[in-house]
């Protein structure tokens, strides 16, 4: 496999994915590691080093050989990061720290301080904003968890006082999840997950009764494949991990189903150059730039599984998208479950030609090759066009309207091959109330304006069209109403291009003027025309609008009644 360096995952990656674990599928017994399970073993081996500055070495503090963030506080996701890393790595011939007995030694030492860090309740905290969070352990136990099996395949008797504490540390955690709370739709089924691989190690009755209480409210699927929290570059991946780990533990799988709906759907999420679509979550990962490698783990499983060609041929193309180190994360799931090194089918092509719309996500996706275009509801930012690398990450617009002005429409509608963003907004003056009522007392809490009649109301409505042509899109757009509006549409770029054909404004070095003719927006090799543009006015950021972007940024300015077309190719 080759892959491309894209971000150094840190030292602490391994604790950032959540593990998921397996049954015996049929193993591949005697067969020697692939190459690329190699390559996984030496970026392990080269993050371990990172530890080392992490650790708390002061005899005396309370968390003594636990292991801190970049802030420097000792926490129990670093620490349960490192025990991970380094039971799986113990138990690796061809890792450099096979059988270490200074390793060994540490862990020892790391999982007293994680006892140290653990509640009476088996709960743990997650210091930048959980305490006593049943989803924050459960997320730690699915790393540590597989951390049992590694460590017991030791041959050494000086183990057994580590795989006591791990035990001690798993059956605790037990406890705060068979009866804890969560916070958002995923963690119910991190936590089902976590409960269904203690309950493979450790089996009581009341794990399995719980995760039947979360799996009675049902799956979180809506028909366009997409969870609720619609987090394709955060949470979908981890609620398709969990969805496995339980369809696997619990001899359940009819939880395949919504992993295969979901990874089919996000074929269509995936940007020429490998990136995921970002914009319609709802979650903190909305609008992040990153790849697909999260996803690595799921598309393979399902790939070998259902011998399907698109789901292989999206490895192979998160396989040259993204690098070793992104990917090596996933090594604990490839050393407990050698059937994933088996071949992958023979691809089918990847959708790269289509209009769809995701209705239940309000969004709509074309991709013609090598540009594509996303269109958004209930966003401020309702279209991105990429081509290639060079990438047009927001369009807005907004008139200085009563402060409300900014567009983002309830719905895109398709007719007729074209795409529909509209919105209405009133700008109303009020009457003074009538005397029945007036309080008495003048207290304007007990007057509030709803009771005023409305007069010299103002309107405006601004309507979007997008339709295809031979390179990309048309974008109409038409704001009418109220006359001599001030308005202004921003062309928001990823920072790191070259723009050509604007002029600069003031002494903002990301505010640009395209006031005829076309620009061009330029990354590497690939290159975005725009245009043609129009400047009436240097009003940018208009009142009620939204703060500017720290991006490059292309403005187009007028007054109402506002009528533009612009072209992107």
């Amino acid at each position: 496999m080759k892959r491309r360096t894209f971000v150094n995952a840190g030292v602490l990656g391994l604790g950032a994915v959540p593990f998921v674990g397996f049954r015996a599928l049929g193993g591949l017994s005697g067969q020697s590691k692939p190459e690329w399970i190699l390559d996984w073993i030496k970026v392990q081996d080269a993050q371990m080093s990172g530890y080392e500055l992490l650790r708390v070495t002061e005899p005396s503090h309370r968390f003594f050989g636990a292991y801190t963030d970049q802030t420097e506080i000792p926490n129990p996701h670093s620490t349960a990061g490192f025990i991970a890393k380094s039971c799986m790595l113990m138990s690796v011939p061809e890792s450099i720290y096979y059988e270490s007995k200074i390793k060994l030694e540490e862990v020892e030492v790391a999982l007293k301080a994680l006892l140290a860090m653990q509640h009476e309740d088996g709960t743990i905290d997650l210091l930048s904003t959980n305490f006593h969070s049943t989803p924050d352990t459960a997320f730690v136990i699915e790393t540590i968890l597989p951390a049992y099996k590694f460590l017991g395949r030791l041959n050494r008797q000086n183990n057994r006082a580590s795989l006591k504490l791990l035990e001690k540390f798993i059956k605790n955690a037990g406890e705060a999840l068979i009866i804890g709370g969560i916070h958002t739709p995923n963690h119910r089924w991190v936590v089902s997950a976590a409960l269904t691989r203690i309950n493979e190690l450790f089996p009581d009755r009341r794990y399995e009764d719980r995760i039947e209480q979360w799996l009675a409210e049902h799956i979180d699927l809506d028909p366009d494949g997409q969870y609720t929290e619609k987090s394709t570059n955060g949470y979908s991946p981890i609620v398709n991990r969990s969805l496995i780990t339980m369809a696997i533990g619990l001899n359940k799988p009819e939880l395949l189903e919504p992993v295969r709906k979901n990874l089919m759907m996000t074929l269509y999420y995936v940007h020429p150059n490998g990136e995921v679509v970002t914009e319609a979550s709802n979650r903190q990962d909305r609008g992040t730039i990153d790849f697909m490698y999260k996803y690595y783990y799921c598309y393979r499983y399902m790939a070998l599984k259902d011998n399907n060609g698109k789901m292989a041929a999206m490895c192979r193309l998160i396989e040259k998208t993204c690098s070793n180190t992104q990917l090596a994360v996933f090594l604990p799931y490839f050393l407990e479950n050698q059937t994933l090194w088996q071949e992958l089918t023979a691809d089918k092509p990847l959708p790269t030609d289509y209009a769809r719309a995701f209705p239940y996500s309000g969004v709509v996706r074309i991709r013609r090759g090598n540009w594509d275009c996303t269109l958004l509801s209930n966003n401020t930012s309702w279209l991105t066009f990429h081509k290639g690398n060079a990438v047009l990450q927001a369009m807005r617009v907004a008139a200085s309207f009563f402060g409300k002005g900014q567009f983002q429409s309830d719905e895109v509608e398709e007719r007729n091959g074209n795409w529909f963003m509209t919105r209405s907004l009133e700008g109303p003056y009020y009457q003074p109330l009538e005397e029945d009522k007036i309080s008495s007392d003048g207290d304007l809490s007990k007057m509030p304006r709803d009771l005023r009649i409305k007069s010299e109301i103002q309107n405006l409505e601004t309507r979007v069209s997008v339709r295809e042509h031979s390179t990309g899109v048309e974008v109409d757009i038409e704001i009418l109403g109220t006359d001599g509006v001030p308005v202004s549409l921003e062309l928001i770029f990823r920072p790191g291009g070259v723009l050509k054909g604007l002029k600069g404004h003031g002494d903002d070095k990301n505010a640009y003027l395209l006031s005829q003719g076309n620009g061009t927006y330029s990354m590497g090799n690939d290159t975005i025309q725009f245009g043609p543009g129009k400047v009436e006015h240097k009003a940018l950021v208009l009142r009620g609008a939204l703060p500017r972007m720290n991006a490059p940024t292309a403005y187009i300015t007028g007054f109402t009644p506002f009528k533009h077309t612009l072209k992107l190719s």
